[in-house]
């Protein structure tokens, strides 16, 4: 069976938005888009499925609500403006999946649900029992609290976690770039897609580069190392395009759309980008 066909048998599904996704580049929410991403969400889970959502955002909410145009370089800053934005997103989370007659918990987490096994375990049941209880768990980084001790850094790190915690079968990473390419498709014409990563390669981390935008914490780079996490435990990533959110039908219908890391034997196979 193709790979990406392969991906319809799949029934836990962590799915991973970004500022850059969510937002518009003054850091404004698109609501459009908040709107399509918690109706298509709720349709997949309808069918049976079970899902998880790792939004970023808050630090941009925040921002936004206070009216500032870029991220704060400064801890205490950045905390109060995520503690802001948190309540505000969750909120707004809440009202288009309620539209949807699906039901939603906020949970909030930090890096030491991965090194204290106590909350690690802690956190994997409160996640099995929200999925039991048909409850897409909306998941965020703690930001008003977390330090650099115990802070992911990144959306990306933390999603790999939460899909291991959950024992998910596919991450699908929401970005504002198509998938991983052979090269910086914005600076290289001849850049290909690369459609199923098998087995990461040099050339390919390497090909990778940062955050996009002046809000996100990520990158290919970011994406990668949550693509590592999660082939020590068996889950498969996507990597698409979040521009429409209805990728996500694609991806679960089997259609190739991004980068898939499946993590078999063999050589990794391209494609021309569109």
């Amino acid at each position: 069976m193709d790979e990406w066909k392969k991906l319809s048998e799949c029934r836990t599904i962590v799915v991973k938005t970004g500022s850059s996704t969510l937002t518009f580049p003054n850091g404004r929410l698109n609501y459009h888009r908040l709107m399509r991403l918690a109706e298509t969400m709720s349709a997949i889970q309808r069918s049976g499925k079970k899902l998880i959502l790792v939004s970023s955002g808050a630090i941009a909410v925040g921002s936004g609500r206070m009216g500032i145009n870029s991220k704060p370089d400064d801890l205490a800053d950045k905390q109060a403006l995520a503690a802001i934005g948190q309540a505000e997103l969750i909120r707004i989370y809440r009202r288009f999946f309620d539209y949807n007659d699906q039901k939603v918990a906020q949970v909030l987490v930090t890096k030491d649900i991965v090194i204290n096994h106590e909350r690690r375990e802690n956190a994997s049941n409160t996640l099995a029992e929200l999925l039991k209880m048909d409850i897409i768990p909306i998941v965020n980084e703690n930001d008003t609290v977390a330090t650099d001790e115990i802070e992911f850094g990144d959306n990306d790190t933390l999603s790999s976690y939460v899909a291991e915690l959950a024992g998910a079968d596919l991450l699908v990473l929401l970005s504002d770039i198509d998938g991983l390419f052979t090269a910086d498709p914005t600076i290289d014409q001849y850049a290909k897609l690369i459609r199923v990563v098998n087995r990461l390669t040099n050339d390919m981390e390497k090909s990778a580069t940062g955050s996009g935008t002046g809000f996100g914490t990520g990158g290919m780079v970011t994406k990668i190392a949550a693509a590592r996490i999660c082939r020590s435990a068996g889950i498969k990533v996507v990597i698409a395009n979040g521009s429409h959110p209805g990728v996500l039908f694609d991806i679960l219908h089997g259609k190739e759309t991004g980068t898939l890391f499946a993590w078999n034997s063999g050589p990794a196979k391209y494609a021309r980008s569109e």
